[in-house]
């Protein structure tokens, strides 16, 4: 199965932390957040990884041939990373992706390995890690329908009626990823460049059955702020991360 990992972002919130490096290239712990995705892909046996690159993309780029030679990793550039978004970042991926099954992260998420395991040997096959808690307005929302069916994602759902956060980590099928593509295509074309994956995801959940896989019991955290960096230090103190 192949994987996309999205680091094309500015990362303005955490200046100036991210004046002169990419935030997937920060240490959490003795590692970068790239180095724990990577790994935890290379045990995973996942057969190619596409990385899409942006800003400070030479360093990415370096850094990921020098430390992962042996893996199978291709690089996409999104030359227009200071005005459009992940859904823009994502769709230049429609070739490689080539309508096959794909995981799919943000790179700025830290999470254990147990995490990766629970998407991809889900029994469902279009599926969302999600943290079941309370959210605020930041966060990428759900909301449930029956059946571990998610029915609604985006940041800009109603906190109150929320099942939990989008981690930023998710499987999706060979039957969807076409279909995901289209649905990107037709959100850019209508003038989302700037906008979140979610939002093309949000229109396939009226004819197609994503999932989620509960993931509340681990620790996870999607690095925004210099808050989230910081709690993130102590979340990889965990045993999950050993």
């Amino acid at each position: 199965m192949k994987s996309v990992i999205l680091a094309a972002g500015v990362s303005r919130r955490l200046y100036p932390l991210t004046y002169e490096m990419p935030k997937c290239l920060m240490k959490v712990g003795d590692k970068a957040i790239l180095d724990r995705q990577l790994k935890t892909l290379q045990s995973s046996n996942i057969s190619e990884v596409i990385i899409v690159v942006g800003y400070y993309r030479e360093l990415i780029v370096d850094y990921v041939k020098s430390h992962y030679n042996d893996l199978n990793v291709k690089f996409v550039i999104n030359h227009h990373y200071f005005e459009t978004n992940t859904a823009y970042s994502l769709r230049l991926c429609n070739d490689f992706i080539n309508n096959e099954p794909f995981i799919l992260m943000n790179a700025d998420v830290l999470y254990p390995k147990e995490v990766l395991t629970r998407v991809i040997d889900s029994n469902y096959n279009t599926v969302l890690a999600v943290d079941i808690k309370p959210c605020g307005r930041e966060e990428v929302k759900v909301v449930e329908g029956e059946g571990n069916r998610i029915v609604a994602i985006g940041k800009e759902l109603i906190e109150d009626n929320s099942l939990g956060e989008f981690i930023g980590v998710a499987k999706f099928s060979k039957n969807i990823s076409s279909k995901f593509m289209n649905s990107l295509d037709q959100l850019i074309s209508s003038g989302g460049k700037s906008d979140y994956f979610e939002a093309a995801i949000h229109p396939l959940m009226s004819e197609h059955d994503i999932y989620y896989e509960d993931i509340s019991d681990l620790p996870c955290i999607e690095i925004d702020f210099v808050e989230d960096l910081e709690k993130a230090q102590k979340l990889v103190k965990s045993d999950w991360f050993k």
